[in-house]
């Protein structure tokens, strides 16, 4: 069936929100320079050594190739029936009331994270384990990282899943390959540029010792699959996203609800710092432009091919996080 929003409520323009988001996006850029005089004040290793133009242009020049990973995406997927996956939602009346509930749900858990981390002596829980891409001045010790991942994995993935999981199916929640070879291409495709990308900036993996990639990349991999992609993947976009749909019938403004909803989910970050308003309010524009890209990708990839799979072995698991961050976790559980 193709992707058709209801007539009832046609979808806005794509350059309305095109022009809108592009705004938006300047003058978060702006607020950052106004406030950073020169100097950003995170915890992020890894770039401390890039100049301050580089480090704010970069959720700039990620955008442009999320926008071209659509673009291969939209390509790769032409002529081909897309499956309007707001029709695996519930009506809009009981849509509606799922987003907000699951939204609130989602907040409580996330605040839940920032007080069971420091109560048990670890630093508060964000969708990311600190030190995740860009480094950390503490790394976090083998028992954070395992608490971390059992944390999110138990109330992002386990519980949103089981409740859901009552009254849709697998395949309503966008967790079947029901297109089989061409998903699959998609995937492998996102995978090989992604991964192409993530190595020509963090190539950090082919410093390691073969004897320690071969111990470390399994435990990254599946640290981060249990800890974040199962968690993103559930909650924004075997839930959410279809929701979204359903609500909008717009894949513009679903793909950015979904990029919106990605960047909320981590506004604590290993990296931020909350020592005076300034800082508190960097933090914040920072994470709204480096995840915002990133969810808008992964949320219209779920779109064009139905699977939530896609973007989560395509675009999460293995790249960025298995090839960036692999040199992290051999460091943190002392395989090095």
């Amino acid at each position: 069936m193709s992707m058709s929003p209801a007539a009832a409520r046609p979808p806005a323009p794509l350059m309305t929100v095109v022009l809108s988001f592009g705004l938006a996006w300047l003058l978060l850029n702006g607020a950052i320079l106004a406030l950073a005089r020169g100097y950003l004040p995170f915890d992020r290793p890894n770039l401390s050594g890039q100049p301050f133009w580089l480090q704010v242009t970069m959720p700039s020049i990620a955008m442009i190739e999320q926008v071209g990973l659509m673009g291969m995406v939209a390509l790769l997927s032409r002529g081909r029936p897309v499956t309007d996956i707001g029709e695996r939602a519930p009506p809009r009346g009981t849509s509606g009331r799922e987003v907000a509930l699951l939204l609130l749900y989602a907040l409580l858990a996330q605040a839940g994270g920032w007080i069971v981390g420091p109560a048990l002596g670890y630093r508060p829980f964000s969708f990311h384990l600190a030190g995740t891409l860009v480094g950390c001045s503490i790394l976090a010790s083998p028992g954070e990282a395992m608490v971390w991942a059992g944390y999110n994995f138990l109330m992002f993935a386990v519980i949103p899943y089981l409740w859901f999981r009552r009254r849709h199916s697998n395949r309503e929640l966008c967790l079947v390959f029901d297109r089989g070879g061409r998903d699959l291409g998609v995937l492998v495709a996102v995978l090989v540029v992604e991964s192409a990308v993530q190595l020509s900036v963090m190539p950090g993996i082919f410093s390691l010792p073969w004897p320690v990639l071969l111990r470390a990349a399994p435990l990254a991999f599946g640290l981060f699959l249990v800890g974040t992609v199962l968690p993103t993947m559930v909650t924004i976009y075997a839930i959410l996203v279809p929701r979204y749909y359903k609500l909008t019938g717009s894949v513009a403004i679903s793909t950015l609800l979904g990029g919106l909803t990605y960047a909320a989910m981590h506004l604590v970050e290993g990296w931020s710092s909350f020592r005076t308003p300034s800082d508190t309010v960097l933090s914040l524009l920072f994470v709204v432009l480096s995840y915002t890209g990133p969810g808008m990708f992964k949320t219209f990839v779920t779109l064009r091919t139905s699977n939530a799979w896609v973007h989560a072995l395509g675009y999460h698991a293995v790249a960025p996080h298995t090839l960036a961050d692999t040199p992290m976790i051999a460091r943190v559980f002392g395989l090095e």
